[in-house]
């Protein structure tokens, strides 16, 4: 196994007046091959109709690319089939495709977009480019540019569209744009001035200083995206306890035998913790928005919240967590926090069931505890590229 996890965070913006964003971004995690895939692609033009181009573009970049097509061949394909203007000239959408192999190499396909700045230690680092024709009569001078390296721990990739290298463009400041050779100076000086800077406030940074390029009004879709491969955060979420309560001892001595930071959802389960451990639990006289059940504290712990409740309103905040969220201290938001915060994710899920939570209706298989964390676990997976372990005791 590779000794690092990589954190991806997209920031994007709109010009004024558009409600709808002509900057698409996939993503797609392929487990069993150990590969993620990444696309980001601009539409020509604005609002609905780039949204479009850069939709289909992206769908089909993303499968492609997950059926191991070759890119001039697959360029090929998705190319013929995006819509024409009604005057017969060309609709188009540019691309970048990242494929990142959980412990190999990474691929670097682009079309048009600015290309991808890759900083080591620091630097800039610049891996061999080789050019790739398009196939097809129609795409006569039409070029991929690949890149592929070995990614070590500490690196970073910057990508984005040309909403940032075109920002300020026409202005007395930069009145070619901002260019990529300044935004590259921009981000080595982010990075030297804060090496761990995370990829949420580096691409904010850089977004936030296009937007001043153009007098924070853009005149374009912008979008950055920040891949940085560095050591793994790892975090414990405790729900449930163990099916066997002769197992309760030695269910503790495995929470308490973690390194990393942990939490517990669930009265029951924090109880049986506190007893093994001979702690108190100390609730906090807070009270929260929706009847939502206050937070305790022990020792050694997050924090200790109520169960099935608390975990029902996590998976709500994650269904619909963007990056603009903007997240308060009730205890399903102190959760996803933590999630958020970390990149591989135990969460050990107690199989005794609470009859309190139990519908007599269903079977056993749709307990309502276990299948609120595959939805949880999903999501994370999914949209979040976090590596999730779950173990039922």
């Amino acid at each position: 196994m590779a000794d690092y996890h990589f954190d991806v965070d997209i920031q994007q913006k709109m010009p004024l007046g558009q409600i709808v964003c002509g900057d698409v971004f996939y993503t797609r995690r392929i487990k069993e091959e150990g590969r993620v895939i990444l696309v980001l692609s601009d539409g020509i033009g604005h609002g609905v109709k780039a949204n479009v181009l850069a939709t289909l573009t992206a769908s089909m970049a993303l499968n492609y690319s997950s059926l191991h097509t070759k890119p001039d061949i697959a360029a090929h394909i998705f190319m013929r089939a995006l819509p024409r203007s009604r005057d017969g000239k060309e609709s188009y959408a540019t691309f970048t495709i990242i494929e990142i192999e959980v412990d190999g190499m990474v691929r670097i396909v682009n079309y048009d977009n600015p290309p991808t700045l890759i900083f080591r230690n620091g630097d800039f680092f610049a891996p061999r480019e080789i050019e790739v024709n398009i196939r097809g009569a129609e795409n006569v001078g039409k070029i991929l540019r690949i890149r592929e390296f070995k990614p070590i721990k500490g690196d970073r990739i910057i990508f984005m569209t040309d909403g940032v290298v075109q920002s300020g463009l026409g202005g007395k400041r930069y009145p070619m744009g901002w260019g990529l050779d300044q935004v590259r100076e921009f981000v080595q000086n982010q990075i030297a001035r804060e090496n761990e800077i995370s990829t949420t406030r580096l691409s904010k940074k850089i977004l936030n200083q296009a937007a001043m390029n153009d007098l924070f009004e853009l005149k374009d879709d912008t979008s950055c995206g920040i891949i940085h491969f560095r050591q793994p955060r790892e975090f414990m979420l405790i729900t449930g306890p163990p099916f066997y309560k002769i197992k309760d001892f030695e269910f503790v001595k495995r929470i308490t035998e973690f390194p990393g930071k942990k939490i517990i959802c669930g009265g029951t389960t924090a109880e049986i913790v506190a007893r093994e451990l001979d702690l108190e639990v100390q609730i906090q006289h807070r009270y929260y928005e929706a009847a939502i059940p206050p937070v305790a504290d022990m020792e050694g712990f997050e924090m200790v919240t109520e169960g099935i409740l608390t975990m029902g309103k996590v998976e709500e905040i994650l269904e619909s967590y963007t990056s603009d969220t903007r997240l308060g201290n009730s205890p399903p938001e102190e959760v996803v926090k933590l999630l958020m915060e970390h990149d591989i994710i135990h969460i050990i899920v107690g199989t005794r069931i609470n009859w309190a939570h139990q519908d007599p209706d269903q079977s056993m298989d749709l307990e309502i505890r276990k299948v609120v964390v595959k939805r949880i676990v999903r999501l994370l997976e999914e949209r979040f590229l976090k590596n999730v372990v779950v173990e039922l005791v």
